[in-house]
């Protein structure tokens, strides 16, 4: 039935449109791919943009990334939604590519198939005791905290243990430090998952270790996010002074990064104005360098829980100009804690049919364009097949770079296009969205359209209005589907 309305709405909706459009499909609805539809729209006139997600809701990390006490970075919802309601444009949720449709199906009924669907999954260490209990990645706490549907059955044991240590010192790492030490009050008032706020309210978590495997003017936060966690209430900042000993080697770093320099000031700042010993009722917050995870150390009660780090020391080594990396000493230090959230990296995952560089985690891919191997070869393109965002270059860099790299895969397709590299559209027309909503009827999949989204939205902030928040998330596949269907 949601299928049927949706073709009604679509035919209306495109009636003026040409009668051969090129037809274009974006895996994935976050900001890689809104910019990307955006840029699409806007250089394509004749062009027709489907947005399909796994998730019922759209925007990707900007709603289960961004931390919730950083409203104003998701302003950016505001322009996505925009675009999601051109005429031209319509997304699709509760859509999975590899179970829901495949690949080589989207590229049957569509022109172009740009895949924009980000990085679930992590990276791993490959150190003894990563299995245990207690040792979670960064992202699946995130999610938690975000109220993801994948993550709300995450329930991270926040009493059993004052000490939580975090692998890391990215702006990931600085996020979920920043969730564990502040204030629970000032978290109210923001979009948390309840879950997590009743969770955090109920936190033994006193103790919160950073640790990273070379120095302060290696970090690699933004100094933002230094400045912000720096900042929270009542806490104590611990860094050791030798760590804060620079090289020659760190100057010209400094000297031809201004970001570094900052960080690296800030955290010179923080050490001299952190008191040695903390008031009683105080956090603490440490800041350790020069350090990496040689293995996580199991409690003696046979819960196969984790009850400590070892860490090695590390040295600082020259592979090229302006570069160091750590190398371990054989020295070892153990840090006693309950919780370790990894914070090493975001991994995409391929889907059947698509090349993939499983050493890089990315698709193989000259400005955007899919290559078949991993060679490198620019002769080996996969014809109308694209990549974007974290999917393309790996998982780095802020919400805002996603709009260059959509900006260079769109450039990619406009000059394919121009070359004749691609069919034309009035030769060979494509069925497009009305080819994948009958595929997806036939298969009987739930599609969740923009307008159900926003009843989702509605309700979500109808909610949050009755607790003093801007929203209160709905946090399972059940919920969501529900008021989507109301």
């Amino acid at each position: 039935m949601a299928v049927l309305q949706a073709r009604k709405f679509l035919a209306r909706s495109f009636s003026n449109l040409s009668a051969h459009p090129l037809r274009v499909c974006i895996v994935g609805s976050g900001p890689a791919g809104f910019y990307a539809a955006e840029k699409m729209l806007k250089k394509h006139q004749g062009s027709e943009v489907d947005i399909i997600d796994r998730l019922p809701t759209p925007f990707g990390l900007v709603r289960s990334g961004v931390a919730p006490d950083h409203p104003e970075t998701k302003i950016v919802v505001n322009q996505f939604s925009r675009v999601a309601q051109n005429e031209r444009c319509s997304f699709f949720g509760n859509v999975n590519l590899g179970t829901s449709v495949s690949l080589s199906e989207l590229r049957e009924l569509y022109h172009i198939v740009v895949l924009a669907y980000g990085a679930e999954s992590d990276r791993v260490l490959g150190v003894l005791g990563e299995d245990l209990k207690g040792v979670q990645s960064a992202r699946e706490f995130v999610w938690w905290y975000n109220g993801h549907p994948d993550g709300k059955n995450l329930d991270p044991d926040l009493q059993s243990t004052d000490t939580a240590v975090i692998l890391g010192q990215g702006n990931v790492a600085l996020d979920v430090a920043r969730i564990l030490l502040r204030p629970t009050s000032e978290l109210a008032t923001t979009d948390i998952a309840s879950h997590a706020l009743t969770a955090l309210e109920r936190s033994s978590i006193r103790k919160v270790y950073l640790v990273g495997r070379r120095g302060p003017v290696q970090a690699a936060c933004t100094a933002k996010e230094l400045r912000e966690v720096l900042g929270i209430k009542n806490l104590s900042i611990h860094i050791k002074e030798a760590d804060l000993k620079t090289t020659p080697a760190d100057e010209e770093e400094m000297k031809s990064n201004r970001i570094h320099r900052r960080i690296y000031e800030l955290l010179s700042k923080a050490a001299i104005s952190g008191s040695a010993q903390p008031c009683s009722g105080q956090q603490e917050l440490h800041f350790v360098f020069f350090r990496q995870p040689d293995k996580f150390l199991e409690s003696d009660n046979g819960r196969r829980h984790v009850s400590g780090v070892q860490l090695e020391q590390t040295v600082l080594k020259g592979v090229g100009p302006g570069r160091q990396i750590a190398v371990g000493t054989g020295r070892f230090e153990d840090i006693d804690c309950g919780v370790v959230l990894k914070s090493i990296g975001y991994k995409s995952v391929p889907v059947d049919g698509l090349p993939f560089d499983n050493q890089k985690g990315v698709v193989p891919n000259i400005q955007g364009r899919v290559l078949s191997d991993t060679s490198g070869d620019p002769a080996l393109l996969e014809n109308g097949l694209y990549v974007c965002g974290w999917l393309k270059r790996g998982p780095t860099g802020i919400i805002g770079t996603n709009l260059y790299c959509a900006e260079e895969t769109v450039l990619s397709i406009s000059e394919d296009l121009e070359r004749g590299e691609l069919a034309l559209t009035a030769s060979s027309p494509k069925p497009g969205r009305e080819g994948l909503l009958e595929l997806l009827d036939n298969r009987n999949v739930r599609v969740v359209p923009f307008s159900d989204w926003e009843k989702i939205d509605t309700e979500e902030k109808r909610l949050g209005s009755l607790r003093n928040k801007p929203r209160e998330k709905l946090t399972t596949w059940e919920e969501l589907l529900k008021a989507a269907m109301a």
